[in-house]
Formats: C-alpha cells, structure tokens, sequence
C-alpha cells in the first residue's frame, strides 16, 4: 500500500493579467487548479505515489486538464470521465489593500451532479495508503457531499489514513445543508486536521480568540482551539493550524502550530512581502505536511517542511505548487535570502 489519494474537483482557473480587474483588457490567463489536485501535484513533486480521483467531462477541455495532471506525475487511473463541464473560478488578484477576488461557476459541473453510486470504492482503494480530503469538496452539491461520506467511510473500512483540511467556503454551502452538520461528521472520522481559525468557527463552531483581522495572532489561543478539537473528537491524533497574518494582499506573516495531544508546537513564522500569488497556500501547506509527517523524522520538521512548503507557494503563480524538497529543506532551515543559485 502505498498511493496517497486525493478527492475533489479539478478546475478551469481563469486570472485576470498581472493585477488587472475582471476584463479591464479582453484576456483571462487560463490554467487549471483546485484544492486536493493541488495537494496531489505537491505529493507527486515530492516523489511519492499520488493519484488523483475526480469526475472530468469528455471534452477536449477536460483532455487538457487530465494531460496537465499527467505532466506533474499525478496518477489519472481513478479519474471517472463523463459528459458534461468543467467547473471554473475567476480569479482577480489584489494588491496592497485591495484584496483578491474569487467568483465561482461550478454549478452543474460534471463533478457535482456525478451520481456516488457510480464510485467503485474497492477498485479505488486499491493499494491506497492515505486520503487526503477538503471541506471544499462537500460544499459543492447535495451529490458531492454524499460522496465525501461515502469516500470516508470506505477508507477508514480498509484502515486508510484520513487527512481533512476543513477548507470553509462560505460561497459553495448553497444548497440548504448545514456546513457543520457535514464536517463534523467528516472530522469525527478524519485522523489529521488541517484548519485555520475561521475554519474551526465555521465549520465546528470551535472558537478562536486572536484578533485575527486586526493582524495579532497569540499561540495560547490556538493551543486552547486545537485542544478543545481534540476532546471533541478522540479519533483525530493531530491537529494543525496555520496562522496567517494579513497585513495587506501583498503582505502576509505566515506560521502555524501542530498539536498531537502530547504537545503543542508553534512554527518559525515567515515575514511574505510583494506576494505573487496566495491562491494554493493552504493546499501547499497540506501537501508538505503530508510529506513531512510520512517522510521525516518528528512532527516539528513536517511542521516546518509545511510552512517552508507553503511560503514559498506564495512566489509561484497558478494554484500548483512548483517546488522541490531541496528548495523546501533550504528554506525551512533558514536559507532565506533569496540569492541567485549558480
């Protein structure tokens, strides 16, 4: 067994040029993006075994997609090909104290209205060690929530690792579910937690105390938040946080804190000036700690890998992270001066 799956929705990503507004000149820079492929990409360039699962439509869009997939040695196997679209989202990046903007159309994409009886779970879990899941996924139809369950329940029948990343997205959670009614049945049945403050609030009404708006984050509230998840729900053995300073769209502080139930970590924090894109940062944080937690020695360098792994997401445009371990090592122990490699 030794695959890392990923479920969710691979989707058209069109960005506005540099900082421009929506259509401010007649072009949108199209890739492709979306969180658990995104995890699946940073996996696979780390050189372990991922593979993506998802419903893509038979159309030569759909052929792109699944071909930019396979350029980053992500597995297509378990990829349902059917008729229908792709999901899109239109991305406007900010600058300064204008923040970036996110408009969603995947409504009626071939993933959401995709019927979860047609999953062959045995055949997917075939070899599969470990599966990586986000809140995004639910969120997105009546179907796609069934299908995070069932996706869920079978992997934790054949002794497959869960991770979530709770991921709240207050614009998908539009078809008359309760978002936390859904998550706190996924995390009652997830081993890690990924989550930043908000998402704790929104999706199992855990509180955070931090003024996080105001740009003051203290670890002391954040150990209580990640405790207190950790009472709720016995079967999660680990519990991160990423803690996300926003002074302004193109200034961040970046760190986040790990706690296994034995002890509470906070990570170095990364002062991020001039961001070329924070659209991924999350999902890059996810695939390092993944990594880290199966391919390095303790929770504090997984920690530190993540956190390295999802600074430096900040410097790339597109939602893939494009990064190495040696990159991701040099970072994380302190090489960060940015000077050219010869």
């Amino acid at each position: 067994m030794s695959k890392y799956l990923t479920f969710g929705e691979l989707m058209l990503r069109l960005k506005s040029p540099g900082r421009e507004r929506f259509l401010q000149s007649p072009s949108l820079e199209a890739t492709f993006g979306g969180g658990e492929a995104n995890v699946a990409v940073s996996l696979a360039n780390y050189g372990l075994e991922a593979e993506f699962l998802s419903v893509i439509p038979s159309n030569p869009i759909g052929d792109a997609a699944v071909a930019e997939l396979r350029r980053f040695d992500v597995g297509t196997g378990r990829i349902i090909r059917t008729d229908g679209r792709m999901g899109i989202y239109y991305l406007e990046t900010g600058a300064n104290q204008r923040p970036s903007k996110v408009v969603y159309d995947r409504a009626y994409s071939a993933f959401s209205l995709f019927d979860p009886s047609g999953y062959d779970w045995e055949k997917i879990y075939k070899d599969v060690k470990w599966l990586h899941i986000s809140g995004i996924t639910p969120a997105v139809s009546a179907l796609t929530k069934d299908a995070s369950l069932m996706a869920v329940r079978e992997a934790k029948k054949r002794g497959v690792i869960v991770s979530l990343d709770l991921n709240y997205r207050k614009n998908l959670w539009k078809y008359g579910v309760d978002a936390q009614e859904v998550m706190k049945e996924l995390t009652a049945l997830s081993d890690i937690i990924i989550a930043n403050e908000e998402d704790c609030q929104k999706s199992l009404g855990l509180k955070c105390e931090s003024n996080v708006e105001g740009g003051k984050l203290e670890a002391d509230d954040y150990k209580r938040l990640s405790d207190s998840l950790l009472t709720q729900y016995p079967n999660v053995r680990l519990v991160a946080i990423t803690l996300r300073e926003s002074k302004s769209a193109d200034i961040n502080f970046w760190a986040a804190a790990l706690n296994n139930g034995k002890e509470f970590m906070v990570s170095r924090k990364y002062e991020m000036y001039d961001i070329i894109d924070r659209v991924g940062g999350g999902d890059s944080f996810s695939g390092g700690l993944i990594y880290g937690l199966n391919e390095l020695g303790s929770d504090r360098e997984a920690l530190e890998f993540a956190v390295a792994a999802s600074c430096l997401k900040h410097t790339i445009d597109g939602d893939f992270n494009r990064v190495s371990i040696d990159e991701v090592m040099k970072l994380a122990k302190g090489d960060g001066s940015g000077r050219v490699q010869r």
